[in-house]
């Protein structure tokens, strides 16, 4: 999952003047099966009409521009209550709250990771659990996500 900047240059103008923020814009390849996944937010959430919207203006930006070769599909969603972490600020933003985090290569044997998102440096982050921090680096981060936090 690698954030595409190529193609986010291309749309963020494009979403911005719709009026949300470009969350992220991942392109996934499968096989033949190709992706290109938008998220989209807005202070005031995500409806499926905004999905839409975005979808249709993008989806014939990126027929003029081809950005792109080959075939894909285009999804626009809201990144959702366990958005992605994948750009620094998006790290940035959630510091003291719960995420989760996958590495490439084990730490102590586990490449699994759950914790409070104690700071955010030019390295890596580093997460609180329990008593213990744990420094990971940017380029041992496969994928993180915030955790939902459940009203009780």
């Amino acid at each position: 999952m690698k954030n595409n900047s190529t193609v986010e240059a291309k749309i963020l103008p494009t979403i911005k003047a719709l009026g949300y923020e470009l969350w992220a814009c991942l392109y996934l390849t499968q096989g033949q099966h190709s992706v290109l996944r938008v998220y989209i937010d807005s202070e005031k959430g995500i409806k499926l009409a905004d999905c839409e919207r975005v979808s249709r203006q993008i989806s014939a930006l990126l027929d003029i521009e081809s950005p792109l070769a080959g075939r894909y599909n285009l999804e626009v969603s809201s990144p959702g209550l366990d958005r992605p972490l994948i750009k620094e600020e998006h790290f940035q933003r959630y510091v003291g709250h719960k995420i989760r985090v996958s590495t490439q290569t084990p730490i102590d044997k586990l490449r699994k990771f759950k914790g409070l998102l104690q700071s955010v440096g030019v390295t890596g982050i580093v997460l609180k659990q329990e008593e213990k921090e744990l420094v990971l680096t940017w380029d041992n981060i496969l994928r993180a996500n915030v955790l939902p936090e459940m009203n009780k």
